[in-house]
């Protein structure tokens, strides 16, 4: 009698776990189109979740988003159309790869800006040290002198005097 209650609670555990692992399942004609199907799904981020794709987010607008793909894909609808009707119902964000335009040219642009500021950067110190190399080999013929008198062992003031 006591090993009712234990089954129970592992039983009704058990079934939010098998309820959690419930995929969507979608009749496709072609197995082009289901490649198509699943690409769209994992170009566009999840509103709610916003660092997963609708392929893997389990929220309930992700399901409405991928019902939405398969309904217009259905219908017809090409890849762009697919993307700017969920673009103009959810807002650009949704992209994970936005449109270049003059909005969105910073954000393209930045990982060119960066890799060519790096490189100034690299190059200006490199210059910098060369200098610094060339003005230190100049030495003035009384700089020469002191600079043998301390390698020599003899104090400053004792060769003046």
């Amino acid at each position: 009698m006591r090993r009712f209650p234990i089954l129970l609670f592992a039983l009704f555990a058990l079934s939010f776990t098998v309820q959690a692992e419930v995929k969507d399942v979608y009749d496709f004609d072609t197995r082009a189109e289901e490649q198509r199907y699943q690409n769209l799904i994992a170009e566009l981020r999840c509103p709610k979740c916003q660092n997963n794709n609708i392929a893997d987010s389990n929220s309930a607008i992700s399901q409405d988003m991928r019902d939405e793909v398969y309904r217009m894909m259905k219908n017809g609808a090409s890849n762009e159309e697919i993307v700017d009707a969920l673009v103009s119902r959810f807002g650009e964000f949704v992209q994970y790869k936005p449109p270049v335009d003059r909005r969105t040219i910073l954000l393209w642009a930045f990982p060119a800006i960066a890799v060519i500021g790096g490189f100034l950067v690299v190059v200006g110190v490199v210059m910098r040290s060369r200098q610094r190399e060339q003005q230190g080999e100049t030495l003035s013929q009384e700089d020469k002198r002191k600079a043998e008198r301390i390698l020599a062992g003899e104090s400053d003031e004792s060769a003046k005097g």
